[in-house]
């Protein structure tokens, strides 16, 4: 039986346009350009050199959870060489939270089928960095979580953990669920062959009913986190130039004390 690889991607704004809340406190993410999250693509990196190593006896999906857009993320990935992908769409997931999102692609991933689990480190957008975690407890796997070194070896997934003081060799028995940090390996650019072949590959479509979740738990209504409020970031000033004539070191110094820098 060969392994079975599954890569949760998210499709996220793009960090570059101009980010802002819509009225119901979400992400507005009709007013910005969206794509598959960076973080993400060292995921499905990983995960196509996991299955080169394993030559034929493996294989990629990716699993993203989303709206229409979130398919360009699937796209991406699958044009990358993932081989085949699984979108939750539903509008009554619009508003969840990453305790919901992890319910919501636990119950994917027990339709889907997996020996290993591939996350990035963090969304770009949400930037929280828990979904792997949250996956491991709802589905009683193992988890071995940044990793800038991962590979598979019989039934055990291993690889290298970096600090700031020390690394770390950790290992799992499969199945497992690990997260990739950005310093794993560049994600591969998509060739022209890759991206036509992913235009004939198959993505399977999914939503609550198919996972047994009802509407309730998820969304606005089942979030266990809210934001209250909203407050615009205040426009840049100009700042304050400080002209050296001789007294340029104090007036620094007589600023930056004055802002309890220092």
């Amino acid at each position: 039986m060969s392994l079975r690889i599954v890569v949760c991607v998210k499709y996220v704004p793009d960090a570059t346009g101009d980010r802002r809340f819509a009225d119901d406190t979400t992400t507005d993410r009709d007013a910005v350009d969206g794509l598959l999250s960076e973080l993400d693509e060292y995921g499905v990196e990983q995960a196509l050199r996991i299955k080169e190593a394993a030559g034929d006896d493996a294989e990629v999906t990716v699993l993203t959870v989303g709206g229409d857009d979130a398919r360009d993320a699937l796209k991406k990935a699958l044009s990358m060489g993932a081989d085949k992908g699984v979108h939750v769409n539903d509008d009554d997931i619009h508003g969840s939270d990453v305790i919901a999102t992890s319910a919501i692609v636990a119950k994917a991933l027990e339709k889907t089928g997996y020996d290993l689990v591939i996350c990035g480190m963090a969304s770009t957008d949400g930037t929280m960095g828990v979904l792997p975690a949250l996956l491991a407890e709802r589905l009683g796997l193992p988890q071995v979580t940044l990793l800038s070194e991962v590979s598979v070896e019989g039934g055990t997934v291993k690889g290298r953990r970096d600090g700031d003081a020390a690394t770390e060799l950790v290992e799992a028995a499969l199945p497992a669920v690990v997260s990739v940090t950005d310093q794993s390996g560049e994600a591969r650019y998509p060739s022209f062959k890759g991206i036509m072949a992913a235009k004939k590959k198959p993505v399977e479509d999914l939503d609550l009913d198919d996972l047994g979740i009802e509407a309730d738990e998820v969304g606005l209504a089942g979030a266990w986190t809210a934001i209250e409020t909203i407050t615009e970031r205040p426009a840049r000033t100009a700042g304050t130039i400080v002209k050296d004539e001789g007294e340029g070191g104090k007036q620094l110094a007589g600023f930056l004390a004055a802002q309890k820098f220092i």
